[in-house]
């Protein structure tokens, strides 16, 4: 029997006073985590959550999100991460797909979060901080955590492909707890390790590679709520940050931060990235400038996240995702040219799709396989160099956008007829998100109009940031919609790709 919150509890006994999330001058120490996360146990238990239930959890990157979290998983129920920047359609889905008992969410969101789990018939417990506390406080810890079968789910992380509607990775106790040591092994990471934790907890990659195993480790997260490339140089000289753990647009803005030579970096040791392929030369002028060398890994929501990894100590290849971790294995199908599907294999794989047996079987074959959806080659050294994308995905500052969601909330403008939703290169976010749409005959909307309507109802990152209006959308001879091929008019490609 095994728990990812023992972790938690093996880390406050061996030091209990040691920091173990800090968030400018707030110091949780593993006791105090310990302790909190039992009493968020307790809070649960008095509110009926039984093991194998379902508990939302819509928090940003606080110290009340880990203890949050590992309360969760110390009741023996399933914790459902969600952005905060959802609106209440989304706040609903998750919650409702999910069947989520309760969802715990940050009071700064309270409007889109009550709404949406309103909508979805689930309990909703705002966190706000003095409230908070003073709720834990009159809650009795459950101390004991309970136990779980290995293969038991620990965690929902929702994810999309093109069919634009999110899909519940099962990670299991097993899952993580596995890629939390491969981390761990990777980083080299001790107790006296401070990481820098500005990647969203509410994403695989900061929970994996962040949170899980900085607790594991008995180190320290130093938390940054939201990116900001001065909040991020800040923190890694005050708190002598040894490793930064970011998606390739994080490099970029401390890499063009004008004052970046004013702080000082001597304590990075290392730097992880991931989330999408990081370009060579921001690599090599992030490794100049920061004197600190940057390893790139690769992984998704549903390999728990990391498969591969250039390895400290290894040979470094830039622009690959280097090779597969220990007990996993990685392969291409459907080669051609040099060039197939990544397949990836091992302890990291998702149990399959909460309640979806169906897509679970078209990603996970007979033999355990899990097709990625992203096209690769590999040298003879075994190292992976991603080609390309199979999913449409686009991926904006390091947060995923699905382009069929998007389009179907404009095909709900009564103006619209057609939609196509493309990713264009951005000098700083990666991608832009855009939109091309046909109009229905004798219907009026001006590209401003059709912005905010797809603001009001979908996360910050997701609506696009240009829309245009053509008479029509490129298609097959069978009458589908080909996003590769709609034209970018060139004001839009010259407004972002210029640096």
């Amino acid at each position: 029997m095994t728990n990812l919150a023992d972790s938690l509890v093996a880390s406050a006994t061996r030091d209990g006073y040691a920091p173990a999330i800090r968030l400018g001058d707030t110091v949780l120490t593993y006791a105090e985590l310990d302790e909190a996360s039992a009493r968020v146990a307790g809070l649960l238990s008095d509110r009926g959550v039984q093991p194998g239930d379902r508990v939302g959890c819509m928090l940003p990157n606080v110290p009340q999100f880990a203890a949050v979290y590992y309360g969760i998983l110390r009741a023996g129920a399933v914790v459902v991460p969600m952005n905060v920047l959802f609106k209440a359609r989304e706040v609903e889905f998750y919650l409702g797909d999910s069947q989520a008992k309760l969802v715990l969410a940050w009071h700064g969101f309270a409007e889109e979060a009550v709404a949406g789990a309103a909508a979805a018939d689930t309990e909703c417990l705002l966190v706000t901080p003095g409230e908070f506390e003073t709720l834990l406080a009159a809650t009795a810890p459950q101390t004991a955590i309970v136990e779980r079968d290995p293969a038991d789910t620990a965690v929902i992380l929702y994810t999309s492909g093109t069919t634009g509607t999110p899909k519940g990775a099962e990670l299991t106790h097993a899952n993580l707890t596995s890629n939390t040591h491969v981390s761990i092994d990777l980083f080299s990471l001790t107790a006296g390790d401070v990481v820098l934790g500005a990647l969203p907890l509410f994403h695989v990659f900061g929970q994996t590679c962040g949170l899980n195993a900085s607790i594991a480790a008995g180190a320290c997260l130093a938390l940054v709520p939201r990116f900001d490339a001065h909040a991020v140089l800040e923190t890694i000289q005050s708190q002598r940050v040894s490793i930064f753990q970011g998606v390739p647009t994080m490099y970029v803005g401390l890499l063009s931060h004008p004052e970046r030579a004013k702080f000082d970096m001597d304590s990075l040791r290392l730097c992880v990235s991931g989330g999408s392929a990081m370009p060579v030369e921001v690599l090599r002028a992030f490794e100049a400038e920061f004197g600190c060398i940057i390893v790139e890994g690769y992984g998704l929501s549903e390999t728990s996240p990391v498969a591969s990894f250039n390895h400290p100590g290894r040979v470094r290849k830039p622009g690959s995702i280097g090779q597969s971790v220990d007990g996993v294995e990685m392969t291409l199908l459907d080669v051609s040219d040099g060039v197939g599907e990544i397949a990836i294999r091992g302890h990291n794989i998702m149990k399959g799709y909460w309640g979806r047996p169906e897509a679970t079987a078209e990603a996970i074959d007979a033999d355990g396989w899990f097709r990625s959806g992203d096209l690769a080659r590999v040298d003879e050294d075994g190292y992976y160099f991603i080609v390309d994308r199979k999913k449409d995905l686009i991926i904006r500052g390091g947060y995923n956008v699905y382009p069929r969601e998007i389009e179907e909330l404009l095909y709900t403008h009564p103006a619209v007829r057609e939609a196509a939703v493309v990713g264009i290169p951005h000098h700083a976010l990666g991608e832009e998100v855009c939109a091309a749409v046909a109009l229905k005959d004798g219907a009026t909307a001006t590209p401003e109009e059709l912005r905010e309507h797809i603001k009001a109802q979908a996360a910050a990152y997701k609506y696009p940031r240009h829309v245009w209006i053509v008479a029509e959308l490129p298609k097959t001879s069978t009458g589908k919609i080909l996003r590769r091929s709609v034209e970018v008019p060139a004001s839009v490609t010259d407004a972002h790709t210029a640096g």
